[in-house]
């Protein structure tokens, strides 16, 4: 057998410094070039499926391409294919933050290329986790239950499924831990119409029964937030059946409507019956550090987890998903693992942290050392504030609507999101035939490249969600997609008659 020099004559050097500096400033000025021109571009992509197969060959290449090579097919070949969800007009789904701070803490997170399973893996990614996720609890004034000061504790994950995952599986070993004989048939979950899809996706890798979900309606009569009183009588309801419920699940700022589900009530009921119950503000939770909107978290001290995405709405880029828990322990009991190749004297002592017994993978980026620069960079006033302007241009974009008949406001806004339709109140149309104005008015609004929304459904009704939220969205932006919405508008009804 032949040597590894036989078979590479020539030397390969995947990190040479120099070129990475010069490259990573090529890189750089690419990337301001797209952020100075990205409204230039569709923001929904107009590329058909499979648009990419004719533009690279079917195997990769055996000897280097130039780098300009490379980067110039980005820019033509890969840039049809780009939804711009940093654009100023992007008004889709909920908004996928950035900063200067979050990309440099990017850059260094993978810059040092940590893999901190444990603590002596990477003592500072782990410590300065320990250090944001209870600066981030003071913040939103948590108590004490949910921090390493205190006793409890936090963990950054990548998303909501896994946060949800993760308490959905401590809450199913905590159950079976009291009553080892019992059944995980007969184990059930709540949550109501418009709990995250992830919740039923978590349910099932948990092994919950799908006929054990117990997904309660909402109405407009509650704004579409889940009622204490439904919960509490499905719960007794299964009771009384044999059944056992486990696991309550909240939200804090839906995502067809931003609705609010009463977090003290919910607690009530969940203490009543000894179900887990976590609370998922994934979007508005980081509204909640501004003191106006904090009432929304009420009861939060009665849970026992609390999950939030800053990658929606404070400008740390995605991956980024916050968990708290009061009983770290119950996660870790559920999720540790202890093969003899990850033993040290520091893990064994109990006096560490290893936040591989936190998630379902072992490895996991150094995510915290991107909310610490945000922290730093910005402070929490500037936080604040970049929340209130995203609310701020949401109501000036609600009172554009409210001042057209022909449009109303389906749900009450709270924070940066806007739920509207277009209804003529003249002549007064079939629910049908305003849905499907609806949908070709979102239809023709996205079609334009101009801005991109989304749609949803709440109680049988069909409206349009504007989100507000991208960072580079100014008051101009704002208003030029009210006039193409308008415009729209005139077209669709132009052609019903």
């Amino acid at each position: 057998m032949g040597s590894l020099e036989d078979h590479n004559p020539h030397h390969f050097n995947p990190l040479d410094l120099e070129e990475f500096r010069t490259q990573a400033y090529q890189t750089i000025d690419f990337i301001v070039n797209y952020y100075q021109n990205i409204e230039t571009f569709p923001v929904l992509s107009q590329a058909q499926p499979g648009f990419l197969k004719s533009s690279f060959p079917n195997t990769p290449p055996n000897k280097p391409q130039p780098f300009e090579t490379t980067l110039q097919d980005v820019q033509t070949k890969l840039m049809p294919g780009i939804t711009h969800w940093l654009s100023p007009n992007f008004f889709a789904y909920f908004p996928s933050t950035i900063s200067t701070a979050g990309f440099l803490g990017e850059m260094l997170c993978t810059a040092f290329n940590t893999v901190g399973f444990n603590w002596l893996a990477s003592p500072a990614s782990t410590e300065l986790e320990i250090l944001v996720m209870d600066w981030m609890a003071k913040m939103l004034r948590l108590p004490k239950t949910f921090m390493f000061c205190g006793s409890g504790g936090g963990v950054l994950h990548g998303t909501t499924s896994e946060a949800m995952l993760c308490t959905l599986v401590a809450a199913r070993d905590r159950a079976l831990a009291v009553d080892p004989n019992r059944d995980v048939n007969k184990l059930v979950v709540y949550g109501s119409d418009q709990t995250h899809s992830t919740y039923a996706k978590a349910c099932k890798i948990a092994g919950i029964p799908p006929e054990n979900i117990r997904t309660i309606c909402t109405t407009l009569g509650s704004e579409f937030g889940l009622e204490p009183r439904l919960v509490f009588e499905a719960m007794e309801a299964d009771v009384a059946g044999g059944l056992k419920p486990i696991y309550l699940c909240a939200t804090v700022g839906t995502t067809s409507s931003t609705a609010v589900d009463p977090v003290d009530g919910l607690a009530d009921v969940a203490k009543r019956f000894g179900v887990w119950f976590h609370v998922d503000a994934a979007y508005a939770g980081s509204a909640c550090i501004c003191p106006e909107f904090r009432g929304y978290l009420d009861g939060v001290e009665l849970a026992d987890s609390l999950s939030l995405s800053p990658h929606k709405w404070f400008l740390s880029c995605l991956d980024c998903c916050c968990l708290w828990v009061k009983e770290p322990g119950l996660v870790t009991a559920s999720l540790s693992t202890d093969p003899e190749y990850l033993k040290n004297k520091q893990s064994e002592s109990n006096s560490v942290v290893d936040f591989k017994d936190w998630q379902v993978g072992t490895g996991r980026r150094f995510r915290a050392i991107r909310l610490w620069m945000i922290f730093q960079m910005y402070g929490v006033a500037n936080l604040q504030s970049h929340i209130r302007s995203d609310i701020h241009l949401a109501k000036g974009f609600e009172k554009m609507v409210k001042s057209d008949s022909r449009f109303e406001i389906v749900v009450p806004r709270r924070f940066a999101l806007v739920c509207f339709r277009l209804n003529p109140p003249r002549p007064k149309s079939k629910p049908k035939v305003v849905e499907l104005l609806n949908r070709k008015l979102l239809e023709w609004v996205n079609s334009t490249g101009r801005l991109y929304m989304t749609h949803s459904i709440v109680g049988g009704i069909y409206f349009l969600r504007f989100a507000v939220g991208a960072t580079l969205t100014e008051d101009r932006h704002v208003a030029a997609a009210w006039e193409v919405i308008s415009e729209g508008a005139d077209q669709v009804l132009r052609d019903q008659s």
